[in-house]
């Protein structure tokens, strides 16, 4: 199947951004590992800018795509089951994509117009998934034992790490994280964790 020049070009960008970071990428650099022109960067993206939001939106529209369509797909299951099910559409997606996860998890913790933008609307929209998923769950018969932010806060920490730091699960861990078994069996340590965050009323009650 013959790759577009566009797909050529983000292609290259995505793996040269996880190299040598954004700020040490030219577009030259991008036109060459991509073998194309430069001009075919200012005739697509419009510059290096234009290209990382490109990248970044296109990271989170697949992403909030998937959060939306686990959420929407949940008939009669409580809020643990509701909430694994977001987890694990999570991690797919994350495992599916993940160099492109891994530039982007780096770039929102710079403070930028970009990422204030998709904070405004990306990650605010992430949240309310979240919250609606755990609030319509909870209405039946489990509920969460933290506080709905400091448990998101904690669920972000754990579905960001591997693909934050891939070189220290690899060379201190000895773990694969590019391997498809990994993300599949580092659901179910995830899910101990939420098994334990989430309690039935009366579970709660006796404590």
């Amino acid at each position: 199947m013959k790759v577009s020049t566009k797909d050529k070009i983000i292609n290259a960008a995505v793996q040269l951004f996880n190299q040598k970071g954004y700020s040490g990428t030219s577009v030259r650099e991008i036109a060459k590992s991509a073998d194309v022109n430069v001009a075919h960067i200012s005739y697509y993206f419009k510059g290096k800018g234009g290209l990382m939001e490109h990248l970044v939106s296109e990271f989170y529209e697949g992403y909030t795509e998937a959060l939306e369509n686990a959420a929407v797909s949940m008939n009669g299951e409580d809020a643990q089951e509701r909430i694994l099910r977001v987890i694990f559409d999570i991690l797919s997606y994350q495992h599916d994509h993940r160099q492109l996860t891994r530039f982007v998890y780096r770039e929102v913790t710079i403070d930028s117009v970009l990422i204030r933008e998709i904070m405004s609307t990306y990650l605010m929209k992430e949240k309310y998934i979240f919250q609606l998923v755990i609030e319509e769950g909870q209405s039946r018969d489990r509920r969460l034992t933290l506080p709905v932010p400091h448990f998101i806060l904690q669920l972000k920490s754990l579905l960001m790490m591997p693909y934050l730091q891939p070189q220290y699960i690899t060379e201190v861990l000895y773990m694969q994280p590019h391997e498809p078994y990994f993300y599949k069996k580092y659901f179910e340590e995830v899910k101990i964790w939420i098994e334990s965050v989430f309690r039935r009323p009366d579970a709660v009650l006796m404590k």
